[in-house]
């Protein structure tokens, strides 16, 4: 079985692998224009001929001989996931829109899931290590082979498997880990009640019962200040009823992505939160807003009194009864496990468009090493945030075999703490204060 993105393809010929650096000035060049001016009568014109090519493409990719043609090409397989065969889109939106997509809705959603987390998975990867191949060696990375993401296959004894992948001393990347597990087992009822805060939906523990929870985890810590950490995860996790295991006993999708900025570029903020904005009105209006709100709470650092970074959006337990998807609330229909796949889908898939324009903007920016200093003061805050107050962290050390290498891969390798430091004090006027004002008093970007 396979699934072919075409439509991207078809609209973007010129885009090769045989040819990176011009793959790379091409991208970049398009990134820029698309994401310096979203609103000009131009910008429009270029995108409704971008998408009646892709339209085009789309339709003629579902003849045979038109597949046929396109075997010719190049494209990437991703790996282990046998339901999917993708042509790369550097960076541009994967949705399923763009190609023909041979996901079953008959499996069961733990299989779809964990299938697309993977598929994803590969395209990110790739897309990092585009941007990696064209830009030039440099005193952090001098080698003339653009680095690489070590992919690291593993086997959870207790029952399970993942992949991680992480970048290490790159040129643009200081470190990028992007992780895919596929994992069960068995959860004690001491870990369901730890769980129940979070999780209402979750039956009252009374025994032992058979888990299984996928996900895709990412975190990339950019080398220049002046390109923002940026992190992403979306899981899904079912509790199975031990005596019908074709219906799990509870089950929800959770998960989004924030950005965290070490200098405060508005423009930037307003392009992520507008791309994770345009992802969550698509399924519902409700979501961006209510979505946007919990990824400011979430992401607070309360020992500090402040935000780790800019927020994007977050959410938890979202099943087909939650508060959100329920009338009068909900501006859709009542909606099925299929429609809020779609929504993972989406939000999941506005990943890269709504942070590579940002790194082409900001990559080669000068930056001085008192930046650099401020930088790694900030991941220091990244550091206590996960370690004091991440579920994700805290439930993974505490479940029984757990990888500790793949869970703490979202810590930066280099941090600072400095005593009483006086960078970023308020009303100092600084670039830094201005950041600070920010995490303190979240904004509306869009």
């Amino acid at each position: 079985m396979s699934l072919r993105i075409a439509a991207l393809r078809a609209a973007r010929p010129t885009l090769s692998r045989s040819s990176p650096r011009t793959t790379a000035s091409t991208f970049g060049q398009m990134s820029k224009r698309v994401y310096s001016t979203p609103t000009s009568n131009a910008s429009r014109s270029q995108w409704k001929s971008l998408a009646g090519s892709a339209a085009v493409g789309f339709t003629g990719a579902i003849l045979y001989n038109v597949v046929a043609s396109y075997r010719e090409s190049r494209t990437v397989q991703c790996d282990g996931v046998p339901a999917v065969e993708a042509i790369e889109t550097h960076g541009y939106p994967w949705e399923p829109v763009n190609a023909i997509e041979k996901d079953d809705p008959k499996n069961p959603m733990r299989i779809r899931m964990a299938n697309w987390v993977k598929s994803l998975q590969d395209h990110i990867v790739n897309t990092m290590e585009e941007i990696e191949s064209t830009s030039s060696p440099n005193s952090f990375s001098p080698s003339p082979e653009p680095p690489k993401f070590l992919r690291d296959s593993w086997i959870r004894k207790e029952g399970g498997e993942g992949s991680s992948c992480v970048l290490s001393g790159g040129r643009i990347f200081e470190k990028a880990g992007i992780n895919v597990s596929v994992v069960h087992g068995f959860l004690p009822p001491k870990a369901q009640m730890a769980m129940l805060p979070d999780h209402p939906s979750l039956p009252p523990p009374t025994e032992t019962v058979p888990f299984f929870a996928t996900g895709l985890s990412i975190v990339i810590h950019p080398r220049n200040p002046h390109v923002p950490t940026v992190h992403l995860n979306y899981r899904y996790f079912e509790i199975e009823d031990p005596l019908n295991a074709n219906t799990p006993k509870a089950w929800w999708f959770g998960g989004g992505s924030d950005l965290t900025p070490t200098y405060l570029d508005p423009e930037d903020c307003i392009h992520f939160h507008g791309e994770l904005k345009k992802a969550c009105d698509k399924h519902d209006e409700r979501y961006w807003k209510d979505f946007k709100i919990a990824c400011d709470k979430y992401f607070y650092i309360n020992h500090r009194g402040e935000s780790r970074g800019v927020g994007g959006i977050f959410f938890d337990d979202l099943t087909t009864s939650s508060p959100i998807n329920q009338p009068p609330v909900s501006t859709m229909p009542h909606k099925s496990q299929d429609d809020l796949f779609e929504f993972v889908k989406s939000a999941s898939g506005a990943f890269l468009p709504a942070y590579v324009p940002i790194v082409y903007k900001q990559k080669d920016r000068k930056w001085t090493e008192e930046e650099r200093r401020w930088q790694q003061l900030r991941r220091g805050r990244y550091v206590e945030f996960n370690l004091v107050y991440d579920r994700g962290t805290k439930f993974g050390l505490h479940t029984p075999g757990a990888r500790i290498e793949s869970i703490l891969m979202s810590l930066p390798e280099t941090a600072r703490w400095e005593y009483m430091c006086p960078l970023g004090t308020e009303g100092s006027g600084t670039r830094e204060a201005e950041l600070i004002d920010v995490l303190k008093n979240p904004r509306e970007w869009v």
